[in-house]
C-alpha cells in the first residue's frame, strides 16, 4: 500500500504524467458526447475513488455505463448496470491503440457513443487515432500519483463541508489535469476573456459565469516546475496578491496570478492535512472579503473536520 501523502517528483515522473492524462482526455470524451450539459462543465469531470478515477454514469443499453482507471492494477474497466464488467491493461500503448481498444469495450458493453476526437486544454492537440507514439508507463508511480490525489480530495471534501452557497464537487478537470474545488458567491461575474488552446471559449466563458473562489491541486507544469495547490478568485480581486494568505510557505505566483502552495511543502509538515486546510481556508476568506460577499449567508460551521456540525442549533439561529 502507499503511504499517505507520498513523494512525487514532476521532473522523473512527467513521461507517466503525460501519458495519464493522455488516456484520460480519451476517456473524458464519453460524458461530453454522452451526458446532457451540466453548469460548469461538472458533468464532464472525473471522480477520485478508491482505487482510481471513475466517469460519471453515461446511459447505456438497458441502463448506465461508467468508465474507471484503475491506478492499482493498471486497467480501464467498463461496467454497466446490466452486470457487464470487461477491462483492458494499460501498458503505455499509443493513445491511438488505447483509444480504439476503449472504443471496443464500450462498444462491447452497449454504449455507442462516439469518442473520437483531440485533447482539450493542451497544445499539441494531435487527434487520437493519430497520436502513435509509445508512451511511459510506471505502476509504482502511478499508484503515488493516485494516493496524492486521494489525499488531496479527502481535505477537499472536508473543505466543502463549511460552505452552504453554491460548491462543486471535488472533481478533476480532465482537460487541466487538475483536482478542483470551487465556491460561488452567487453573483455574476465579468465576461471571462477565454483564450485557453483547444478548448472553446463559450466553454470557458460558461464555467466562468459567475463570481467564484477556487482551489486545486496539479502535479507540475505552466510555470511550476513541481506538484502543487493553488486559489484565485475570478474575478481576482483587487488586492489578492498581498492578502494574508497561510501557510508562510504559501506564496502569490505572479504571472499565475494565483496563490500556489508545494505539494512537498505540505507532505513535510507535521499535519498535512491541517496544513493544506489553512491554505484552502485563508484563500478563500482572502476573495470572500476582498470582494465583498456575503459570508454570513453562504458559510456554515465545518463537518468532520472542525466542530460538528449541529443541526439543531443552525436551524435555531
Amino acid at each position: 500500500m502507499t503511504e499517505c501523502w507520498p513523494e512525487l517528483d514532476f521532473a522523473a515522473q512527467r513521461p507517466v504524467i503525460e501519458s495519464l492524462h493522455a488516456y484520460l482526455q480519451v476517456i473524458g470524451k464519453l460524458p461530453t458526447r454522452s451526458l446532457p450539459w451540466c453548469n460548469h462543465s461538472w458533468h464532464l469531470a472525473l471522480r477520485v475513488v478508491p482505487r482510481g478515477f471513475r466517469s460519471y454514469p453515461v446511459f447505456a443499453q438497458n441502463g448506465e455505463a461508467e468508465v474507471m482507471v484503475d491506478c492499482h492494477h493498471s486497467t480501464v474497466g467498463v461496467e454497466t448496470s446490466a452486470g457487464f464488467a470487461e477491462s483492458f491493461a494499460i501498458t503505455g500503448q499509443s493513445v491511438a491503440d488505447f483509444h480504439e481498444q476503449l472504443t471496443q469495450l464500450l462498444r462491447h458493453a452497449g454504449v455507442e457513443t462516439d469518442i473520437s476526437g483531440a485533447p482539450n486544454e493542451v497544445e499539441d492537440a494531435v487527434p487520437f487515432a493519430q497520436d502513435t507514439r509509445c508512451r511511459v508507463w510506471n505502476q509504482q508511480a502511478i499508484a503515488k500519483i493516485h494516493r496524492a490525489f486521494s489525499d488531496t480530495n479527502r481535505v477537499f471534501e472536508q473543505f466543502r463541508t463549511g460552505f452552504v452557497g453554491k460548491s462543486s464537487p471535488s472533481h478533476l478537470f480532465w482537460g487541466s489535469f487538475d483536482l478542483a474545488v470551487t465556491r460561488f458567491s452567487g453573483r455574476e461575474a465579468p465576461v471571462h476573456p477565454g483564450g485557453f488552446p483547444n478548448l472553446p471559449d463559450d466553454v470557458t466563458r460558461e464555467a466562468y459565469s459567475h463570481e467564484v473562489a477556487s482551489a486545486g491541486f496539479w502535479l507540475g507544469g505552466g510555470g511550476v516546475e513541481e506538484a502543487a495547490f493553488y486559489a484565485y478568485g475570478y474575478p481576482s480581486p483587487e488586492g489578492l496578491e498581498n492578502a494574508k494568505v497561510g501557510p508562510q510557505a504559501a506564496y502569490w505566483h505572479e504571472q499565475l496570478g494565483e496563490w500556489v502552495l508545494p505539494y512537498a511543502r505540505v507532505r513535510g509538515s507535521d499535519d498535512p492535512d491541517a496544513m493544506l486546510m489553512e491554505f484552502l481556508e485563508t484563500s478563500y476568506t482572502a476573495v470572500a472579503e476582498l470582494a465583498k460577499w456575503d459570508r454570513a449567508a453562504l458559510e456554515i460551521p465545518f463537518g468532520a473536520y472542525g466542530k460538528p456540525y449541529d443541526v439543531a442549533h443552525h436551524r435555531a439561529d
